[in-house]
């Protein structure tokens, strides 16, 4: 038996994914600005993806860029507002867990000339409201925030964003990374009040080479990336439509709220086995976004007990997967102790996910823990 626990890395393409892109490799494979009857077709496919990604956001096909996945949307986004509203002000607001595609965005930022203002975050990793009152201002002119964070699961406070910019006067444009949120929790981009959103397709069972970034009507960009024209010159050059298509497959076979109850039930009865266990620890808060599990075993490295689960099937990561090993910037921020980072691991689940994999799971901790002896 094998048990796939690491969707937060990326997830196995749906039947509709890879439905539509066979039919987008083997039929509609022209190119989109081609004005003959080949790239016709395929501009239609285009603009039926993009329809689909707008309807589920609540906003308008005109706002949905097509990007090559979720670092480059948010690349795209901050690089491209902090040039765009520099005239305002330099004044740059964001969370302190983000993923390293904003991190790192906003040091080179800083490095050339911005200040930046980092919110701290509580125990679960979760940004106050209040710390966000108290930094935003009349000078702010950018504010970026995950939805959902991508170690934790947290859900932070993103719905207060528009509401402080709006009482503070500031011309700050707010965006926010939605990767591990999108298709799992619903994302009114109206209601939310928020100028910018990235997305992913290979979260939510598309296949790699994928996103999107909404942008609001009237919002200004100056994209860093040159080319054809594409993507009204936010994201110019070919788009990648086989990847698109895909893309479409999945959001097409999404039921976001049927799913949520499915996976919240199948985490809430694998958390509580985990806390019958002698030597692990739960650091996900118990509101947190159920698709993602983060525990620790403390005294026993994340990289032993991870490869030790791998040889048995089990596959989990060790913090992000971006990280590649190194140590959580995520779980520092949020306090944790040195032995728990460093024993950290983060399970996470999608709609295929079944009591069984997790019950495997479960026995293949349980195991580590006797084998491993703790440091």
């Amino acid at each position: 038996m094998e048990a796939y626990l690491d969707n937060s890395a990326t997830t196995k393409p749906c039947p509709g994914a890879k439905r539509r892109l066979a039919e987008a490799a083997d039929v509609l494979w022209g190119n989109p600005s081609s004005l003959h009857q080949k790239g016709l077709e395929a501009q239609l496919l285009l603009e039926e993806a993009r329809s689909c990604v707008a309807k589920l956001l609540s906003c308008s096909e005109s706002e949905i860029y097509f990007t090559s996945g979720g670092t480059e949307s948010n690349n795209i986004a901050i690089f491209g507002a902090a040039e765009a509203m520099k005239r305002k002000g330099k004044k740059l607001v964001v969370s302190s867990v983000e993923h390293p595609s904003v991190s790192r965005a906003f040091d080179r930022l800083e490095n050339n000339g911005f200040t930046v203002v980092r919110l701290p975050v509580d125990r679960f990793g979760v940004v106050r409201v209040e710390t966000v009152e108290n930094a935003v201002d009349e000078d702010t002119v950018l504010v970026s925030m995950m939805a959902v964070n991508n170690e934790l699961g947290s859900v932070e406070p993103i719905e207060a964003l528009s509401r402080i910019v709006k009482e503070k006067r500031s011309p700050a444009l707010i965006h926010v990374d939605a990767v591990q949120a999108f298709g799992k929790l619903p994302l009114n981009v109206r209601k939310l009040g928020i100028d910018l959103m990235s997305i992913s397709a290979h979260k939510i069972h598309g296949i790699k080479g994928a996103g999107a970034l909404f942008v609001r009507d009237k919002v200004h960009l100056v994209s860093p990336v040159f080319g054809g024209g594409q993507e009204k010159n936010i994201r110019p050059g070919t788009e990648p439509l086989p990847a698109i298509a895909a893309f479409l497959g999945a959001v097409q076979e999404l039921d976001a709220k049927k799913n949520l109850l499915a996976v919240t039930e199948l985490r809430d009865g694998f958390v509580e086995k985990l806390c019958a266990l002698d030597g692990v620890v739960i650091n996900s808060a118990l509101d947190a976004l159920p698709y993602i599990v983060n525990i620790s075993l403390p005294g026993r490295p994340a990289e032993a007990v991870l490869n030790f689960l791998s040889a048995k099937g089990i596959y989990v990561s060790s913090g992000s997967a971006c990280a590649k090993g190194h140590r959580s910037p995520t779980l520092t921020a949020a306090g944790l102790e040195t032995e728990r980072v460093a024993s950290s691991l983060r399970i996470s689940l999608s709609r295929y996910t079944t009591k069984d994999e997790l019950d495997f799971c479960l026995e293949g901790i349980e195991e580590a823990l006797r084998t491993i002896k703790k440091k």
